[in-house]
């Protein structure tokens, strides 16, 4: 078991999760017009779909990539060009962080859990950030690859969880910070450039 393998992907996982994206700018949102409990439950619900689309992965690509190199070299190379398109996309879009204070109020917190489930199981991009990001820290010669997958998954809701709460949590403070810092955006916005092209460079240089 590479240990150093992931140490690397908890910080993977940290970085993505601190960097602007639709998912956490929604719990920001949230927290900033209904409350904390209420960004929450919406990180619960994330969370929670996160489950499914890891156990897609597991099921689905880990008897694949087993004992087939060529196909794991594949699923390598897709992760990158995946990883590199995104950073792209980055690049191309705006300096400023869109923070939507005027969010319709939710009937509960089951209704935001509900929400924020069904918006990450339904969202394919979600999977295929999956497929491209796990395949490269897998740790182990002899574990199972469906058990790294679901050790993978369970690290990435885990880290992405506490970060993500602690975003509903000081949602106010944060927002507050990037509206009164005008070089927030810009800052964001190349860290998750650099985020996207580091993960890509290392899955690049991995062995199986």
């Amino acid at each position: 078991m590479n240990y150093e393998i992931l140490l690397g992907f908890i910080l993977a996982t940290a970085a993505l999760s601190v960097s602007p994206g639709p998912d956490n700018i929604f719990v920001l949102t949230q927290s900033i017009a209904n409350g904390k409990k209420y960004g929450l439950a919406t990180v619960a619900g994330l969370m929670t779909g996160c489950l499914v689309h890891t156990s897609f992965l597991a099921f689905g690509v880990s008897t694949i990539i087993k004992n087939n190199d060529t196909v794991f070299l594949i699923i390598k190379l897709f992760g990158v060009a995946y990883l590199l398109y995104l950073s792209y996309l980055v690049y191309k879009g705006g300096n400023t962080i869109e923070i939507n204070r005027e969010v319709a109020p939710q009937k509960g917190v089951l209704a935001l859990f509900r929400k924020g489930f069904v918006m990450n199981v339904l969202n394919p991009k979600v999977t295929i950030f999956f497929l491209a990001f796990f395949p490269g820290f897998l740790f182990s010669d002899s574990l199972n690859t469906i058990w790294q997958f679901y050790i993978l998954g369970f690290i990435f809701i885990l880290v992405s969880f506490m970060i993500f709460a602690a975003i509903a949590i000081l949602a106010g403070a944060i927002s507050t910070y990037i509206l009164r810092t005008p070089k927030a955006g810009f800052f964001l916005k190349w860290l998750q450039i650099v985020v996207f092209v580091g993960i890509a460079i290392y899955l690049l240089l991995s062995d199986k």
